[in-house]
């Protein structure tokens, strides 16, 4: 009796109401997004644009799943297209059946056309993007758990993957070797290494990728020879192993003849990024300049108390003479004949002397004493 194991799900699926939610689409959805998220970051730590890696995926993540299904339909084709097989049931991609090595390829053939249209090498953007591919790999194996699917050998290890019966089609229940477990586990040694010799090596050219092509190459050929569900074999080994050999071989090789062709990293991985940047940092501050001229103007600058009471003594005197030539002006506005005794009487003694001055010569005096 097994004291420990995995359990698996018992469903795959789950509806809310008329929409089934399926764990394997689901887990390859949250995979893309974590890749092209970490892509995203690496790509705007090497000088390029925010939003470039999106851009490109758009093209990438089509092509590749329709290369991931077509190299799992023609490397198993039997269920398809055999003699019992149902060719409709190759577009259920829900129901499992994708192959990394075609999804990788086709999906480079779209990201190559996305590099092409925004004018970017594409070796440089593998580079970016290398760490993120491990990652959604890591996180889209969990949807071979919720399909029941690609396990291992039969074993009693505490971490072994209870799987349960199915006679429709010939699942076999028993605990097994989590084979999608080792898978993810791998992945994410695979995205620490690959992003740790980027940052010790300054990699570049396509050999970020590469480096990771061949890791993953490595880890896949021990996992696929655990696994025992039904595939193709040549000298009795796996296809997938025999894939994942020659790609570690053709890996491997790029590495080396890239950094003896050209050593270091790209200099510029997005043409225009650069100044574009340097066209909002200059904007920015020029605009930081205008506000602090804009509040030296506006703000008064400090004065000492010596000059506050200096410009408190002009403005009264100035005030003071105003006043004067205000009175002076009223005065001479008054004419002889229009002042009414009750106005001459009112009027201040002061006032007497310009008022007569303002009289023309020969006529009396009015002033009272």
């Amino acid at each position: 009796m097994d004291l420990a194991f995995i359990p698996s799900p018992s469903v795959g699926v789950v509806h809310l109401g008329p929409i089934p939610l399926r764990g394997y689409a689901f887990c390859i959805i949250i995979g893309v997004f974590v890749g092209v998220w970490l892509g995203n970051k690496r790509w705007v730590q090497r000088g390029g644009r925010s939003g470039t890696v999106a851009d490109i995926a758009v093209w990438a993540v089509p092509f590749g799943l329709v290369g991931g299904r077509l190299y799992h339909v023609v490397t198993t084709y039997e269920p398809y297209f055999g003699p019992n097989g149902h060719p409709l049931d190759a577009f259920k991609v829900w129901e499992g059946g994708l192959g990394i090595w075609g999804a990788v390829a086709l999906g480079a053939v779209g990201a190559w056309i996305g590099c092409r249209r925004r004018g970017i090498p594409l070796p440089a953007y593998a580079d970016a993007l290398a760490p993120g591919l491990a990652l959604g790999q890591a996180i889209g194996r969990w949807g071979n758990w919720f399909n029941q699917e690609l396990y291992g050998k039969p074993t009693d290890v505490p971490w072994a993957l209870k799987i349960s019966s199915d006679p429709a089609i010939g699942r076999i229940g028993g605990t097994y070797h989590p084979t999608f477990l080792y898978e993810c586990l791998w992945c994410i040694g695979v995205a620490a290494l690959v992003m740790w010799a980027d940052k010790r090596f300054r990699l570049g050219h396509g050999r970020a990728f590469a480096l990771y092509v061949a890791a993953y190459c490595a880890g896949r050929a021990w996992i696929e020879y655990m696994r025992v569900d039904e595939a193709h074999h040549i000298l009795g080994l796996r296809l997938n192993v025999w894939t994942a050999l020659i790609v570690f071989v053709l890996a491997v090789a790029y590495f080396v003849v890239s950094a003896k062709k050209a050593p270091g990293r790209e200099a510029v991985v997005e043409p225009g990024a650069q100044l574009a940047e340097g066209a909002d940092g200059a904007a920015a501050e020029d605009a930081d300049h205008a506000d602090d001229a804009k509040v030296s103007v506006e703000k008064p600058s400090p004065k000492t108390a010596s000059e506050d009471d200096g410009e408190t003594e002009t403005e009264t005197e100035a005030e003071a003479g105003a006043d004067g030539a205000d009175g002076a002006s009223e005065s001479a506005k008054d004419e002889p004949g229009d002042k009414k005794p009750a106005d001459a009487a009112d009027a201040p003694a002061a006032d007497a002397p310009a008022a007569d001055a303002a009289k023309p010569a020969g006529s009396g005096s009015t002033k009272k004493s």
